[in-house]
């Protein structure tokens, strides 16, 4: 009885439960792979790591699926239906440039037809872009046309410095993807245009969309101009009033449900 009276108590905090069927939230880290010199000379990987701690890392969103009871895993590999099985929600964060890796595993037409068909069998997938300067658009935006949508080369939301943090605000309450975050900071994304299924979630005060879905099949899309989740902007670093962590709880949230209502 205890634990029922905890679970309904983290559905009144956080918009979902513990109690849904565990997913695995698999991490793509083949078409990101960047890697830097540490103090010691040792080459290592970093940013968007399930792992990292650091303001470049991910590990508080991958911390908002654990609460919700998914389990994480990566994929380090070329995506296929064979090496995604068992996945339930598949995310691509900021896909390398040549500045980014010397080496860029770019996002081919093969991976392009592996994704979609698994989709198209009833996964999920999360699209996280960035800025045109710091993200691998062409080949991206071959993936995201295949639900009806588009990265464009573009910069909303811009923000100078730590001065200007009005300039990355959204007003998020009564969005139905953000079921407990009022105000978000989204900076320097991109905008995403829309055709066929795909459908706006999220607009920023100019009109431009920021997040957008499709359905696939028996499968969901959730594209979003910028990887704005990492740890820097869900820490607590943010003015009062931004709430980008509970943000990481409504996203983890939504993504789990459009697995448990495919």
């Amino acid at each position: 009885m205890r634990s029922k009276f905890l679970s309904l108590a983290l559905v009144a905090v956080t918009g979902f439960c513990t109690c849904v069927k565990a997913q695995k939230v698999t991490l793509d880290y083949y078409f990101n792979h960047e890697v830097h010199k540490t103090a010691a000379g040792k080459t290592e990987r970093y940013h968007y790591l399930w792992d990292e701690k650091a303001n470049s890392g991910f590990s508080i969103f991958g911390d908002a699926f654990k609460r919700a009871g998914a389990t994480l895993d990566t994929l380090g590999d070329a995506p296929t239906t064979a090496r995604l099985k068992g996945t339930t929600i598949y995310i691509i964060v900021d896909p390398d440039t040549k500045k980014e890796s010397p080496n860029p595993n770019y996002i081919q037409q093969k991976d392009i037809n592996e994704i979609a068909a698994w989709v198209k069998s009833g996964g999920v997938l999360l699209m996280m872009a960035n800025d045109s300067a710091n993200v691998e658009l062409p080949h991206f935006n071959n993936l995201a046309a295949k639900f009806g949508m588009h990265f464009n080369d573009d910069l909303q939301n811009h923000v100078i410095d730590d001065n200007h943090f009005e300039d990355g605000a959204i007003i998020t309450s009564g969005n139905p993807l953000f079921k407990t975050a009022g105000k978000i900071f989204i900076k320097d994304a991109c905008s995403i245009g829309l055709s066929g299924p795909a459908k706006p979630l999220l607009k920023n005060s100019s009109g431009a969309v920021i997040i957008a879905t499709a359905k696939y099949g028996k499968g969901t899309v959730i594209a979003i101009g910028d990887p704005w989740l990492y740890n820097e902007y869900t820490n607590g670093r943010l003015p009062a009033g931004f709430e980008n962590d509970k943000a990481a709880n409504d996203v983890a949230g939504r993504l789990i449900r459009d697995v448990d209502n495919k």
